[in-house]
């Protein structure tokens, strides 16, 4: 008998992800693709950085962090009763970082490429830089927004050394269908592991085809 519960946790992961990261995303990118400061090269290469990190080098230093032996895993634990080993907690916060640069990029894309005389004609009526930013520049990069959140979301239902290193497998809690899978192919049940893996692709493939679907239809309206 199927467990879909690696299947609905993977799920309310990658919801619960791509919510934080898209609230979190969007003054980030905002500041990226306006500031002139000196440290926005720092920025930039902090958020981009798990692009091209291993996951396990991220996954480790999590490990060290979240710990109760170390100081700020510990801290947490005593201020705010957080234990984010092997929790689900533990795997957001994890998550959001890892899949950070697959919201901001898109985002501050969009933004960039926006033409100055949009935000220049908003603050000439009165409107403040957040009221601009909601009201008209955000509407005007749909796509790029949009592309970011399925992007998120499929990131990080992909996960795997991430999740392993800081969630472990424990049902019901960390046990997300990629470390399903993995499990299900050491204990060579390879008809378990062939759902799993049939649902995670058909899953990604999807987003991804509404993706591109989408951003063909944005740029043909954009000739016309």
């Amino acid at each position: 008998m199927t467990n879909w519960a690696p299947l609905i946790l993977t799920l309310k992961l990658a919801l619960i992800t791509t919510f934080i990261l898209l609230i979190l995303s969007i003054p980030v990118a905002f500041w990226l693709s306006r500031t002139k400061s000196r440290i926005k090269p720092i920025i930039e290469t902090i958020v981009t950085m798990p692009l091209v990190l291993p996951p396990t080098v991220l996954g480790f230093y999590f490990l060290l962090a979240f710990s109760p032996n170390n100081s700020f895993g510990a801290w947490l634990d005593n201020t705010f009763g957080l234990q984010l080993l092997f929790s689900f907690t533990g795997l957001v916060i994890a998550s959001v970082i890892y899949s950070l640069p697959f919201m901001v990029q898109p985002i501050q894309s969009g933004l960039k490429n926006l033409s100055p005389s949009l935000a220049e004609a908003a603050y000439l009526m009165g409107k403040s830089k957040w009221e601009t930013l909601r009201h008209v520049q955000l509407p005007n990069i749909k796509a790029s927004v949009i592309t970011g959140i399925v992007l998120s979301f499929a990131h990080t239902v992909g996960e795997f050394g991430v999740v392993l290193m800081i969630g472990g497998n424990i049902p019901g809690q960390t046990k997300v269908a990629s470390i399903a899978i993995y499990d299900e192919v050491e204990a060579m049940n390879y008809s378990a592991a062939h759902f799993y893996s049939f649902v995670l692709f058909a899953i990604t493939f999807c987003i991804l085809l509404s993706v591109y679907s989408l951003n063909n239809r944005h740029f043909k309206g954009l000739w016309r």
